[in-house]
């Protein structure tokens, strides 16, 4: 008998007397943040991961948009091809909108991106997307360096679970906490290595103002 035979065997004559039926799990945490300002727990996690959080009312995101994109020297920007207009009214960026479909290059030619998102967590300060309304496909944000993401209030929520509840499990998610980063085994951080190096999230909150 070979070692892989053996384990088997032990795991098997340890599940010999275990019952057919299913085990109820308990399912004890906290499913929901009652009684928390999700939208300003939301933008205090994400400043937590260094990214940079703006948050301003529905009529002054044009241009909230626009002083960030130029703060981040942002002069040729990918967009998906279903993003409002009314978000790029005032901006001074070339705008590429992703379609046709822009290619590696055209997209790595890109300084930056600009999304909404699907839903926000507030209790870990994670954006998610997962290819919806002004969202694109998941190139669109991990190629160019630069991403300013739109959040509005509606979309934040306080928990995981409520974000599950919320999402489509068969759509293609890309799950954001902060900048893209990664440390070796000295713990140095290093940014940008499979995502944009730099993370903008701009709140709309209609009780800003």
């Amino acid at each position: 008998m070979n070692a892989r035979d053996e384990i088997l065997g032990r795991v098997r004559g340890a599940l010999a007397d275990a019952p057919d039926a299913e085990v109820e799990v308990p399912r004890r945490y906290a499913r929901t943040a009652d009684g928390v300002d999700v939208v300003r727990l939301f933008a205090e996690r994400v400043g937590d991961y260094r990214a940079r959080v703006r948050v301003t009312a529905p009529e002054t995101l044009a241009s909230v948009v626009a002083a960030e994109l130029r703060d981040a020297a942002v002069g040729t920007l990918a967009v998906p091809f279903d993003l409002s207009p009314e978000w790029l009214i005032e901006t001074g960026a070339e705008v590429r909108a992703d379609s046709p479909v822009l290619s590696v290059d055209e997209l790595d030619g890109c300084d930056g991106v600009l999304t909404g998102c699907a839903v926000a967590i507030a209790e870990t300060g994670t954006i998610v997307l997962d290819g919806g309304p002004a969202q694109g496909r998941r190139a669109l944000t991990l190629v160019p360096d630069v991403h300013i993401c739109v959040v509005p209030a509606s979309a934040v929520v306080g928990t995981v679970p409520e974000a599950i509840a919320r999402l489509d499990g068969t759509r293609p998610m890309t799950w954001v906490s902060g900048p893209s980063a990664t440390s070796d085994i000295e713990l140095n951080r290093i940014e940008g290595v499979h995502g944009p190096r730099r993370l903008v999230v701009i709140v709309v909150d209609g009780q800003t103002g």
